[in-house]
């Protein structure tokens, strides 16, 4: 029951190219978007599509993966958990951020 207390499984379009960072630590980060989208029809009868964007996160094996075959546009199936964060931007204002972070992937096409 563990497993599925924090999982997300997203199946989308990336955005745009994944940002590769090779870190001094030896640990490989990738960093990109995710778009889902979802349709309905309103009470007009007319078809509406509603487009969702996720931050997604992949270290390592993953994320040298990511870097060698997946690029802007490119279908992917994501299962991970999410994780959030908080920082202090340049001006010393704290931001949040909620992420995917990504276990397994999947190229669709």
């Amino acid at each position: 029951m563990n497993r599925l207390r924090n999982r997300v499984q997203l199946i989308g379009n990336l955005g745009s190219d994944p940002e590769i960072l090779h870190l001094d630590s030896n640990k490989v980060l990738a960093r990109f978007n995710v778009a889902t989208n979802e349709s309905y029809k309103n009470a007009k009868g007319e078809i509406i599509t509603d487009t969702q964007w996720h931050q997604v996160i992949a270290w390592n094996k993953t994320a040298l993966i990511i870097e060698k075959y997946v690029t802007k546009g490119r279908e992917v199936v994501i299962e991970g958990k999410l994780t959030s964060r908080s920082y202090e931007d340049k001006q010393g204002e704290k931001k949040y951020v909620t992420e995917v972070v990504c276990n397994e992937l999947i190229i669709v096409k």
